[in-house]
């Protein structure tokens, strides 16, 4: 299902981004047939600062309800390496066909530090710590928390929070717009 000249790049910091990702996020939803569940998975750790995207994204979000997502991994519920694969075995016997958006930090270049990035089919949690963890998403989402090198999870701990919560801000926002723009779909916030 590719919709984007993939990957598509989008700097925290331009102030057209939610909407740019908004943009993308609902040309994908606009394409699902109406009984494909969209399932959010939100990798990550609260136990450290650059590999927090994840679960603070998915407790952003977690302030919204609608009956057209699903959300797994939040900063009281984490989706982390020892939990992914049973996570990902309940997902899909919980839905059929689900349409799942796998978002998660990596690390990259230094021009490229907090870029959010959008693709085409699954993400790889932990490549850029050297783990193994299965592929995660229909579609994948990727924020750049810090540099890629030699000492990757000392770089995911040395990373800035006001950056990543950011990052989380903006990808949240868009991905409810997204939502909002496909099919008309009621979200509303949470009740306390």
């Amino acid at each position: 299902m590719s919709i984007l000249p993939l990957p598509y790049y989008v700097t925290h910091t331009d102030p057209a981004a939610s909407m740019r990702l908004a943009s993308k996020f609902g040309a994908y939803f606009n394409r699902l047939s109406p009984h494909r569940r969209i399932v959010v998975v939100c990798i990550g750790t609260d136990r450290c600062t650059g590999d927090s995207l994840g679960p603070l994204t998915g407790t952003l979000l977690g302030k919204y309800r609608s009956s057209e997502f699903e959300i797994f991994g939040t900063l009281e519920n984490p989706v982390h390496a020892m939990n992914l694969a049973d996570t990902m075995d309940k997902l899909y016997v919980r839905f059929d066909d689900p349409f799942v958006i796998g978002i998660d930090a990596c690390l990259g270049q230094a021009s490229s530090i907090g870029a959010v990035v959008i693709g085409d089919g699954p993400l790889r949690p932990g490549a850029g710590v050297n783990k193994q963890l299965p592929p995660v998403g229909d579609i994948h989402v990727s924020g750049i928390v810090n540099i890629r090198g030699l000492l990757g999870y000392q770089a995911l701990q040395s990373t800035r929070l006001h950056l990543v919560m950011n990052m989380a801000g903006l990808i949240s926002r868009s991905l409810l717009v997204g939502i909002r723009m496909s099919a008309e779909r009621a979200i509303e916030p949470a009740v306390p």
